[in-house]
């Protein structure tokens, strides 16, 4: 077998300090349970594999130290157990295999660890792990990601460790894709539009349309006249842009699974269907999310320059200040709902058709 180049999965995990000195100073005493708490792109999933891998190789030999740190950092690891959902949320279904599983003994070695991922989404599945996840056998470890804490998660929060990650600060953001060779220019571009995601962030560093999607968004007030035919055309026009950034991701997902495969080589583990399935799984959520990622920053884009309009003409004494309150307060609802998955051409252009115009911005 190949012997494996030392790695460390940590570096991954950029602008979270304190986070990792947390859980790096848990490996030796693991608690029960981990809950890191972060919006997407903040480092919560790279610190789960860096953590569990860190568990996984603890008092290992260098060698298979090295194999269990690969295989954690590719989510690959026989006692790794990764769980994501396989439609809009954990489902009972999967909460009852993750009760079943983490009650056996590790497949690998003396512990195993479960990531339980997207958990703000767990709905009422939630009650069937909460025994699971405050009880688990001593040989069990699971770290929790969620973006943020609904209420119904309150009781499985408290009997976990919470950790906090914040957005990655936008200057931390550029610094950190010009460490990676990225031109301070286009880095500075990609971090402002990247709302504190490095995953976004390395995204958008590598697609060059980035900023004439967020100039042609700019332009879109200015092209309303109140007709259904602008609003059909400017709607398909920003939409087709936002289909543009599919082929950097798709070009980096291609070049992730590659690296996927590698792993498995270089560890001597063999490659199964399930394996791949559920990596191209995971890519046709993260092209979902992409997708509707840079929707919402095209809308974030028309609410800024509705709220400064509204701030610009509040002393004129006219409707024109209510009016633009009123188009801001449209365009954050049509932005909160897109969880919910609306026809986004349709949803657009109704949008378009109800907002006023504004003069030139460019």
């Amino acid at each position: 077998m190949t012997e494996l180049a030392p790695t460390d999965l940590w570096d991954e995990v950029v602008g979270q300090q304190e986070a990792v000195t947390r859980l790096q100073a848990a490996v030796d005493s693991p608690v029960h349970a981990y809950l890191l708490v972060g919006p997407e792109g903040s480092g919560t999933r790279e610190a789960a594999r860096a953590f569990a891998a860190d568990l996984l190789s603890h008092e290992l030999d260098q060698v298979e130290s090295e194999r269990a740190r690969h295989l954690a950092g590719a989510e690959a690891h026989p006692a790794m157990i990764v769980v994501e959902r396989d439609g809009a949320s954990i489902d009972a279904k999967q909460s009852r295999e993750v009760v079943r599983q983490s009650s056996l003994s590790p497949s690998e070695g003396q512990r195993q660890v479960f990531v339980l991922v997207d958990f703000h989404l767990v709905g009422d599945a939630a009650a069937i792990l909460l025994k699971s996840i405050e009880e688990p056998p001593p040989s069990t470890v699971f770290v929790i990601l969620a973006e943020e804490l609904p209420p119904h998660l309150a009781t499985i929060a408290s009997r976990c460790v919470q950790i906090d990650f914040a957005a990655v600060p936008m200057q931390v953001l550029r610094d950190r894709l010009v460490f990676e060779g990225i031109s301070p220019e286009v880095a500075e571009q990609a971090a402002q539009a990247a709302g504190g995601s490095l995953y976004r962030g390395r995204l958008l560093a590598r697609d060059p349309a980035v900023g004439a999607r967020r100039d042609a968004w700019y332009r879109a007030p200015a092209q309303l006249d109140g007709t259904g035919a602008t609003a059909c055309a400017l709607a398909d026009e920003l939409l087709a842009m936002i289909d543009g950034v599919m082929e950097p991701l798709q070009q980096q997902q291609a070049e992730e699974l590659a690296a996927y495969q590698d792993t498995f080589e270089l560890a001597g583990v063999k490659l199964l269907k399930g394996d791949l399935k559920k990596m191209e799984d995971r890519h046709k959520r993260e092209q979902r999310r992409v997708r509707t990622d840079e929707l919402r920053s095209g809308l974030a884009v028309l609410l800024w320059q509705y709220r400064d309009a509204a701030a610009r003409d509040s002393g004129v004494g006219s409707s024109a200040a209510a009016d633009f309150l009123t188009a801001a307060d449209e365009v954050q609802a049509l932005c909160a709902n897109l969880v919910f998955n609306p026809r986004e051409s349709l949803a657009l252009q109704a949008l378009f058709m109800s907002l006023p115009r504004l003069s030139a911005q460019l």
